[in-house]
C-alpha cells in the first residue's frame, strides 16, 4: 500500500484517485479551490463531469497542497496552463515522492513540453508521464484501459506501473518521454479537426483520410523534435488519436464539431469548457514554423481558429494542395 496524492479535482483526477483506491492505496485529491473542495466532501461526487460516480469515503479531500507529504507518488492532474503554478507550489512540499503528469498539452509561457517545465521547478524529482487512449468517464466506473508510463526513470515508470496497474487499467513503461507526451499534446489538434468535419456534415471516408493524415504530420513534427517514430503506431500516439477522435467524450472534438456547425470559436470554447487541443493549435504553428515543417492539417486548425478563416474554405484548399508520393 502507498500513499497517493491527486493534485487536481476535475474529472481525470478523479478517475485517477478512485482507480488508486481501487488499488489498495491510500489517496488524498488536493484543488486550490476550497468550493471544489467542500462540494466535493459534501456530496461525494463531480455531478457535472462524472455523473453518478461515487468517490469512496477513504478518499481525503484537501485545500492545503502539504497533504502531498511523505506520497510515494503525487499525480498532476490540472489543466497544462496551469501545470506549471501547481509544480511550483509542490516545490514547497518535502518528500513527494514520484511525480507524475497526465496533463496532455504545452507550457503556454514557454512553448515546452509540460515535463520540462515540472523538472526546471523539480530538478532533482523523477517525473512520470501518463497518457494514453482514456476518458475519465471509462476509467473512473471502471471499464477497462490502457496507458503509457513513460520516464527517463525506468523504475520511477515501473513504480508507478505497478502502483496503479488493476484488473481494469493495464499500463504499459516506456523511455520515450517526448513521443509520450507529444502524442497526447498533438492528437487534440488532430481531433478537433475530426470535429469540424462532423459539424460540416462530412462522412467516414473524410474522417479516415483525416486521422491517418493527421498522425503523419504528428509523427514528423514528434521526429524532430526527438521523439521515436515507433511511440506514435503505439497507444499514445495512433491510440490515444483514435479514442479522442472518434468519442463523445472528447472535450476537443465536441468544441470542433460546434465551430465546423458554425458557432464562433469564443462561444464553443465557453460551451465546452477547458479545450488543450485549441492552445495547442499556436504552438504546434509556432513550432512547426521552427522546424521548418509544412503540417498543413495542424496549419488549417490553427487559421480557422486564430484567424476566422471559412472552416469549407479550409477543407478545399486541403483537398487541392498540390498531388505528391504519400
Amino acid at each position: 500500500m502507498s500513499k497517493i496524492t491527486v493534485l487536481g479535482t476535475g474529472g481525470w483526477g478523479i478517475a485517477l484517485a478512485i482507480s488508486a483506491h481501487n488499488a489498495g492505496h491510500d489517496v488524498f485529491m488536493w484543488s486550490a479551490f476550497q468550493s471544489e473542495i467542500d462540494l466535493l466532501t459534501q456530496k461525494r461526487q463531480n455531478e457535472k463531469l462524472l455523473p453518478g460516480v461515487i468517490i469512496p469515503d477513504e478518499i481525503v479531500f484537501s485545500g492545503d497542497i502539504s497533504v502531498a507529504e511523505n506520497s510515494d507518488i503525487t499525480i498532476i492532474a490540472v489543466p497544462s496552463v496551469a501545470v506549471g503554478t501547481v509544480a511550483q507550489q509542490l516545490k514547497g512540499v518535502k518528500s513527494h515522492g514520484i511525480v507524475v503528469n497526465v496533463a496532455k498539452g504545452f507550457d503556454p509561457k514557454t512553448n515546452c513540453r509540460l515535463s520540462q517545465t515540472i523538472s526546471d521547478v523539480l530538478p532533482s524529482d523523477c517525473i512520470v508521464v501518463l497518457s494514453g487512449p482514456s476518458h475519465a468517464e471509462e476509467v473512473a466506473r471502471f471499464i477497462p484501459t490502457t496507458l503509457v508510463a513513460a520516464s527517463n526513470s525506468l523504475v520511477g515508470a515501473e513504480i508507478v506501473q505497478n502502483a496503479l496497474s488493476t484488473e481494469f487499467l493495464r499500463i504499459y513503461t516506456s523511455d520515450d518521454v517526448i513521443g509520450v507526451e507529444l502524442g497526447g499534446a498533438l492528437k487534440n489538434v488532430v481531433a478537433i479537426c475530426a470535429g469540424i468535419c462532423d459539424g460540416l456534415g462530412l462522412g467516414d471516408n473524410t474522417k479516415a483520410a483525416l486521422i491517418t493524415r493527421g498522425l503523419s504530420e504528428m509523427m514528423r513534427l514528434g521526429v524532430c523534435m526527438g521523439a521515436n517514430e515507433r511511440t506514435f503506431y503505439g497507444l499514445a500516439g495512433v491510440g490515444d488519436l483514435i479514442v479522442t477522435c472518434m468519442s463523445r467524450h472528447s472535450r476537443n472534438n465536441r468544441f470542433g464539431k460546434l465551430v465546423g456547425s458554425g458557432v464562433p470559436v469564443k462561444e464553443a470554447l465557453d460551451a465546452v469548457g477547458t479545450v488543450e487541443g485549441y492552445y495547442a493549435a499556436d504552438i504546434i504553428n509556432k513550432l512547426s514554423k521552427k522546424y521548418g515543417l509544412s503540417l498543413a492539417i495542424m496549419e488549417g486548425c490553427y487559421m480557422i481558429l486564430y484567424q476566422n478563416l471559412d472552416v469549407s474554405g479550409v477543407v478545399k484548399d486541403l483537398m487541392l494542395r498540390p498531388r505528391h508520393k504519400e
